[in-house]
Parts: C-alpha cells; sequence; structure tokens
C-alpha cells in the first residue's frame, strides 16, 4: 500500500526528470514527465522500446485531463466519464499534438494521443494528490514473449542493475502472465540463461507444473508484453 511519503517520493522523482516505478490498477508501471526529453529517452531505454512507439499519458484525476485538454469535444467527454477511472487506455485525437514525445516524436502519430486515468483503489489512493500528468508503460521489457531477443535484452538489463546496485547475481522471477505463455517465458527465460545461479548468488523460476490455467480462460495466443521479474539483494 502507498502512503503519503510514498507519493510524495513519486511526484519528487518525477519532478526532477526521473523514472518511478509504481503500483497502478492493472499491473505495475513505468512514469516519467512527458515533456522532458532525457526522462522519456531514458524510460524507454529501461524497457528496450523504440521510441517511435507511444506510451499513455496518465492523469491522476479526469478533471485535471479535462482541463488540459480542453479541445475536447463534449460527447467525448461525456464518454470518458462513463468509462473512466479504470483500466482501460482511451486513444483520443489529438489535433493540437500535445505531449509529442509520449504519442512517438522518435516516428510515432502524433495526432493520437493515449489517455489513462486509473481507479485509484485504497492500495493506491495516496496518489490522488499529484496534479500534473505522467507518461506511462507497463513496467516490463518490451517484446514479444515468444521472442529471444526479449530475454537477451532483460540479461542484459539485469546485468547492469546487478553492477549498479551491487545485488549480486540473486534473482528471483514472479509471473503474471495467461497460461499459454506460461511455457514460453519459463522456457525463454532459461535459454537466456537466467535460470542459472552465477558465483554463489541465487535464481528462482516457479514450476511449469505449478501453474493451471483459470477456468474460463481464453485460448488466444498471447501477444507482446514481455516478463518482468522481481528482484531481491
Amino acid at each position: 500500500m502507498l502512503g503519503p511519503a510514498d507519493a510524495e517520493t513519486f511526484a519528487r522523482c518525477i519532478a526532477v526528470g526521473g523514472v518511478a516505478v509504481f503500483p497502478a490498477d492493472t499491473v505495475y508501471g513505468l512514469a516519467c514527465e512527458p515533456d522532458t526529453r532525457e526522462a522519456v529517452e531514458r524510460l524507454y531505454a529501461l524497457k528496450g522500446r523504440s521510441p517511435g512507439k507511444p506510451s499513455a499519458i496518465m492523469f491522476f484525476d479526469l478533471e485535471l485531463a479535462f482541463a488540459a485538454l480542453p479541445e475536447l469535444e463534449p460527447r467525448t467527454r461525456t464518454l470518458l466519464s462513463r468509462l473512466m477511472p479504470g483500466g482501460i487506455t482511451a486513444l483520443l485525437p489529438n489535433p493540437l499534438r500535445r505531449y509529442p514525445l509520449a504519442c512517438g516524436a522518435g516516428g510515432g502519430d502524433v495526432h493520437t494521443l493515449g489517455l489513462r486515468v486509473p481507479a485509484l483503489g485504497p492500495d493506491i489512493e495516496a496518489l490522488a494528490g499529484m496534479r500534473w500528468p505522467v507518461m506511462q508503460s507497463s513496467a516490463n521489457v518490451s517484446g514479444g514473449y515468444d521472442d529471444p531477443e526479449t530475454y537477451k535484452t532483460l540479461s542484459g538489463l539485469l546485468d547492469e542493475l546487478d553492477e549498479q546496485r551491487g545485488t549480486a547475481g540473486n534473482r528471483v522471477f514472479y509471473l503474471s502472465t495467461p497460461a499459454e505463455a506460461f511455457p514460453l517465458v519459463i522456457n525463454g527465460l532459461a535459454g537466456a540463461g537466467l535460470n542459472q545461479a552465477r558465483d554463489g548468488s541465487f535464481a528462482r523460476l516457479p514450476s511449469a507444473t505449478l501453474r493451471r490455467p483459470p477456468r474460463g480462460a481464453s485460448r488466444r495466443r498471447p501477444r507482446a508484453g514481455g516478463p518482468g521479474p522481481r528482484r531481491h539483494a
């Protein structure tokens, strides 16, 4: 649960051009100041994501979003009021090219803006004090579950973090994926050597035998959205 002090730390990190990891109403996210190029580039680098791919702009209050986007038509506002706050991203016309870095200024469509307003449940309601927007993307490595490059990127990122933070290569992976993707992720992590402990460290992967598809689970093929590890020192 986020408390007032956590929310203040989050706001301070954004204000100075940092990249913050935070719990949203769906999955953990990465956030940064949307008009600071260095912060946006840092977020994209952490994800291994092309700067031409758009990210969403997240407001923590719908009325603040409406105030920042006065060009929205009344019927659009009415529809958004029915859908938000909640775990959706609305793709809106962006005739004034607001937040171009978030829209994919490296080659994306600056005429379309992704808007998020999360539902601030008890665990994250402290974020209601945020009075300005952030650029937001999910806190995972960009790429497909079945793409070996996804796991190579993840391995390189973890090595960098080990060196920076002195975490000695200790890794525990917690997976929250579609049932169909579970063996793909396990095999991908193993293929990149992420299941191997090194130099006295430990590495833990979930056992595929422990995963059971939930009743009524979709059988559609999983799409892009790589795995995200939980780190333990």
